[in-house]
């Protein structure tokens, strides 16, 4: 099994001689682990709280787990003893030399404000996700997706070009390192122990044993609902829960990073647009297994063939900022006149709209409510459409075509 070069390592190894401690957020399986032990020396001692008897000493007498492991030092799964983090911040008051902690959690809400009630403005937070399309099939350094024709131009460079039935097997295929990279063959197995795991790990704190049951029909409901404005009451009535359990299972798939939500773009000009937001995977691989897409070419001409694909291309936007260690300002646009914007970006100022299509013929009337966007205060600027056309085009000096193997 080959090991696949993340995009992220170079802010973790600049971060590490400016910053005493580093800690990582990401889903289970994302990579988070293998990562930091490939960059780590020999000097770096680690532990992971995964191991119970070292649990045990991290919540019971930090102050002696501390002493018992020289700097530098990488904990693994640090959500499971908070106790550390009022003495990994008084380490580092005393002078605690730059790259001293490497911390991993699977938990990134539950951490960031840990660490910024502890340690705040002494620990650098970087959120992994799963593989990016960049990582897998790209090559050259990771930046921002942006709408610029110099840094598209950049990104083609550096990507790998794949037409439809390709783009639905990357889709299919996924982002978890254990199943892209080969460690893993039967797909099957490896979804069905990546949930009870996540179940068993990541939920059970918030569930009763009866409920993990529902907990997986839950997941499954929400996965069906990629790409679409959000609307407990449905998902709560398809799993026959109630609407306060829906909105808080909602809230531990967000919290532990398997869904993301676009929100709605709105300002005091545009009074109209709608409130909700969007739903999404952070793993499309997952949403082919939960909705029981058995092969890329059933999932291509699926029910939801559309709505994955936004999602995939939504999921790599992201991905492309938080491998840079950016924070991605993107939305989408909807108002009660039904007008509708697949995503909106925002960078240097201005609005960038985005349309996302399946199809490989472009058009004017894929753009039509682009417009909407300049009743707004900020200015509209470049906008694309990504989709299934194989060269970077445009349809115009304001929109450009991008296919989707770029992003």
């Amino acid at each position: 099994m080959a090991y696949i070069r993340r995009d992220i390592e170079s802010k973790v190894t600049a971060l590490s001689t400016e910053y005493a401690c580093i800690l990582i957020t990401g889903p289970r399986q994302v990579g988070k682990t293998t990562m930091l032990r490939k960059l780590m020396g020999e000097s770096r001692h680690y532990v992971t709280l995964d191991d119970l008897e070292a649990r045990r000493l991290a919540k019971s007498d930090p102050a002696l787990f501390l002493q018992m492991y020289d700097t530098p030092i990488l904990i693994d799964e640090v959500q499971y003893a908070p106790e550390l983090f009022s003495y990994i911040k008084i380490a580092i008051d005393n002078g605690a030399a730059p790259g001293s902690f490497w911390l991993t959690s699977s938990q990134a809400f539950r951490m960031m404000e840990l660490a910024q009630e502890s340690l705040a403005g002494r620990t650098a937070i970087l959120h992994m996700s799963g593989l990016s399309q960049h990582e897998i099939y790209g090559s050259g350094d990771n930046e921002p997706f942006s709408v610029s024709l110099d840094a598209l131009k950049r990104r083609k460079a550096c990507g790998a070009p794949a037409n439809l039935e390709e783009i639905y097997e990357r889709i299919w295929q996924g982002s978890l390192p254990g199943y892209v990279s080969g460690a893993f063959t039967n797909r099957e197995v490896f979804y069905s122990s990546y949930l009870q795991t996540y179940i068993d790990r990541d939920v059970s704190d918030e569930t009763t044993l009866e409920d993990k049951l529902l907990f997986q029909d839950f997941i499954r409901a929400a996965a069906c609902r990629i790409g679409q404005v959000l609307n407990v009451h449905d998902i709560a009535q398809d799993v026959g829960v109630s609407d306060p359990t829906a909105k808080r299972w909602l809230q531990v798939l967000e919290k532990s990073d398997v869904i993301f939500y676009l929100r709605p773009y709105s300002n005091n000009l545009l009074k109209r647009t709608i409130k909700a937001p969007k739903l999404y995977f952070f793993d499309t691989g997952l949403v082919a297994y939960l909705t029981r897409y058995s092969s890329p070419e059933i999932l291509q001409n699926g029910a939801i063939n559309g709505a994955i694909l936004e999602n995939y291309v939504a999921g790599e936007i992201i991905k492309s900022y938080r491998n840079a260690a950016s924070d991605c300002l993107i939305w989408y646009y909807r108002d009660k006149d039904s007008n509708e914007i697949d995503m909106v970006l925002e960078s240097d100022g201005e609005l960038h709209p985005l349309e996302i299509k399946r199809s490989a013929r472009p058009s004017n009337d894929m753009i039509g409510s682009f417009l909407m966007l300049d009743k707004g205060s900020v200015k509209r600027g470049t906008g694309a459409i990504i989709c299934m056309y194989p060269e970077l085009s445009a349809v115009n000096r304001e929109n450009l075509i991008v296919p989707v193997w770029i992003i």
